[in-house]
Formats: C-alpha cells, sequence, structure tokens
C-alpha cells in the first residue's frame, strides 16, 4: 500500500496550467450572482480557479473565460475588486 496522500488538482481558467489546489485561488459565484474571492476555498457556490500571477488575473477576467465558467456576469465593481486583488498578489 502507498502512504502518499491524494492531491487535488484544478486548472486555471486563464493559463490552463493544471496544478494543487492549495496552489490556486478560488473565485466563487454566489447565491445572489456576486463574484468573491474564496480564500478557504469552502464558500457554497460554482467555482473556479486562478494563478497566483498577475497576468492570469488580466486574462481571466478581461477575456470571458471566468465569466463563461462561472455562468454569470461579472459586474464592473466585482471586476475592479478582483483586478485589485489579483495586482495585490505580487
Amino acid at each position: 500500500m502507498s502512504n502518499r496522500k491524494h492531491v487535488p488538482q484544478r486548472t486555471c481558467v486563464a493559463c490552463r496550467r493544471v496544478t494543487a489546489k492549495r496552489e490556486l485561488i478560488r473565485l466563487v459565484r454566489m447565491a445572489d450572482s456576486r463574484v468573491e474571492v474564496d480564500p478557504g476555498g469552502k464558500k457554497a457556490g460554482r467555482g473556479a480557479y486562478l494563478c497566483r500571477m498577475e497576468e492570469c488575473w488580466q486574462s481571466g477576467l478581461k477575456g470571458g473565460r471566468l465569466e463563461h465558467v462561472l455562468k454569470t456576469a461579472i459586474t464592473p465593481n466585482d471586476r475592479e475588486q478582483l483586478l485589485r486583488y489579483g495586482q495585490s498578489l505580487q
């Protein structure tokens, strides 16, 4: 028997890189259609993942990929907050 523990894998919606879930940041669509960062990865709602690189945040938010994955429109206010969060990661 193997003693290795299963490490969940997720894909960044911007660059499509597959990596450990803990290395990515989860964004979640809340019940009221708002989109917010879920640092703990436990909030209820449809989720999507982005790398910790600013380029991925800009690409995911500008290209409409995040809206497609979350199946919702991102409000300008939410978009601005998410871009600021992505810039603060550096």
